[in-house]
């Protein structure tokens, strides 16, 4: 595990709810981080593969596409199979 693996996962330890999930976008570009679900509203932040994340459990499908809300490390809407939901 990388250094920034480990400090990302010992501060999630302290986020209450959710599910800790792992950034993959299946090759070397970055995952976005939008403000809403949809490809048109505004990203706000990306994530780079092997990133842990909390997903709140909040999901909602949007452009033909499934999201998921994530708090940790950013707060945002990420595409949920890029954090291994398939479906919800």
């Amino acid at each position: 595990m990388s250094d920034m693996n480990k400090i990302n996962e010992e501060s999630l330890e302290n986020v209450v709810g959710g599910a800790k999930r792992v950034v993959d976008t299946g090759d070397d570009r970055n995952a976005a981080i939008r403000v809403a679900p949809g490809l048109n509203m505004e990203q706000t932040a990306s994530l780079k593969n092997g990133t842990v994340v909390n997903a709140t459990g909040n999901f909602k499908s949007v452009d033909g596409r499934n999201w998921a809300e994530i708090d940790f490390p950013v707060h945002g809407w990420i595409k949920a199979s890029i954090i291994g939901y398939e479906r919800y």
